[in-house]
């Protein structure tokens, strides 16, 4: 007999009141098992793994479990809202065995082409042109002003983009993540933008990692190339400014930060791994399907059967203590970057990105404080992400005619 009481319905993980108190969510769901039912939409429900080893297991068993969402997606409405994240596209994420290792390949190797020092150059150029934008006047919302565009800067200088695509870019794969009813065409216009991109490019390469795409041994074709990029920009974009919003948003409220983005005793580094282990920018995805009737974990599971991973609840559950000074035991044990065949390609650029956006931040408004109550601060709602919805801050302006910042320029790749 199950030592878990049964829940007396699905929790809703979208809304005002789960983006307000997620781990409360988490708490409740955990009373009911490792597993437990989830509502991701009005009609759609899940089970969400909360346990970390539960989570382990699932991200790494190929044999029980799939990636491939179709015969799930062809029991939900084709207008659901959580499509534009879950609904299978021919790209690594949705993809087993050889067809997942070359399309992972194709991400891997393309990625590789960045040269860490040259993405720190450009992060830390882009971070002042940015900062520079608002720094006279003594207030800004960094989340509009600075997580939200230095990624899609990233973004739109590696992959060659027009520049004037930048805010289609953020504002496609925003919307997607939201999983509210404008999702599809959020994720459409994302993909007509790629796909644009993706044509020039095969008729006059240029030095840029959509040319690296299209080039790479396994032979993409248009399409395939399309779906690898915008899996590469959504799964980078969104999470990255939820990483720099919610990692500047612990220093300005943990008092071992000292209350702002100077004097505090706890880095920058420390800050993200914190917020990785708490308050991770992706907190419930890594969708899985069980190949056939099975039980898992003590939990009888249905062939197709959406299961979500939750890294926020697992994270929570198997937190290690936090040491004498202020450091984690085993900090780098966390799921936020996932486990398994399917881990994130881009962990090393995703924290280099993060870590010099902070430090130009704490280097340049090094008296900026919160500009309202913490506990004022709205969270965008949906299931899959945490993210803030403004950051607002106040500081000491800068004069900003003092210097010039220079223009951002295009990122050097390796060949």
């Amino acid at each position: 007999m199950s030592p878990y009481a049964p829940p007396p319905r699905p929790l809703a993980l979208f809304g005002p009141a789960f983006a307000a108190d997620p781990q409360g969510h988490y708490r409740a769901l955990r009373e009911h098992g490792p597993l437990a039912p989830v509502r991701i939409a009005p009609d759609i429900e899940a089970m969400l793994v909360t346990d970390y080893q539960a989570a382990v297991d699932l991200l790494r068993d190929t044999h029980t479990f799939s990636k491939d969402p179709r015969a799930w997606q062809a029991t939900v409405p084709p207008d659901s809202p959580v499509l534009p994240v879950l609904g299978h596209r021919p790209t690594a994420l949705f993809s087993d065995g050889a067809v997942h290792a070359r399309y992972r390949e194709a991400i891997n190797d393309s990625l590789a082409l960045i040269e860490p020092h040259v993405l720190r150059a450009e992060v830390a150029r882009v971070a002042r042109q940015l900062i520079g934008g608002f720094a006279a006047t003594g207030s800004g919302d960094l989340i509009a002003q600075y997580a939200r565009r230095l990624p899609m800067h990233i973004f739109v200088t590696w992959f060659g983009a027009d520049p004037d695509d930048g805010d289609r870019i953020v504002d496609g794969i925003a919307g997607m993540m939201n999983s509210a009813e404008d999702a599809a065409a959020a994720y459409a216009d994302l993909v007509d933008v790629v796909t644009r991109l993706v044509a020039d490019r095969r008729a006059k390469p240029r030095r840029d990692l959509t040319s690296h795409f299209l080039a790479h041994p396994a032979g993409l074709d248009n399409d395939e190339t399309v779906r690898q990029i915008t899996l590469v920009m959504s799964a980078g974009n969104d999470p990255m400014t939820n990483l720099i919003g919610n990692s500047i948003l612990h220093m300005l409220t943990d008092e071992r930060y000292a209350g702002s983005l100077h004097g505090g005793a706890m880095t920058a580094h420390e800050a993200i791994n914190e917020v990785l282990w708490r308050d991770p920018p992706i907190a419930n995805l890594a969708a899985h399907y069980p190949r056939h009737d099975t039980e898992f974990h003590g939990v009888r599971l249905r062939a197709g059967q959406l299961v979500l991973v939750s890294y926020a609840a697992a994270n929570g559950q198997s937190a290690p203590p936090v040491l004498d000074d202020g450091v984690r035991s085993g900090a780098s044990a966390h799921l936020s970057w996932s486990v398994g065949p399917h881990r994130c390609p881009a962990k090393q650029p995703a924290l280099l990105i993060a870590m010099t956006a902070i430090e130009q931040l704490t280097s340049l408004l090094c008296d900026a404080e919160l500009a309202v109550p913490a506990e004022e601060l709205l969270w965008r709602p949906g299931p899959f992400h945490r993210a803030l919805a403004h950051l607002p801050i106040r500081f000491t302006p800068l004069d900003t005619t003092a210097s010039v910042i220079p223009p951002v320029e295009t990122a050097g790749l390796r060949t």
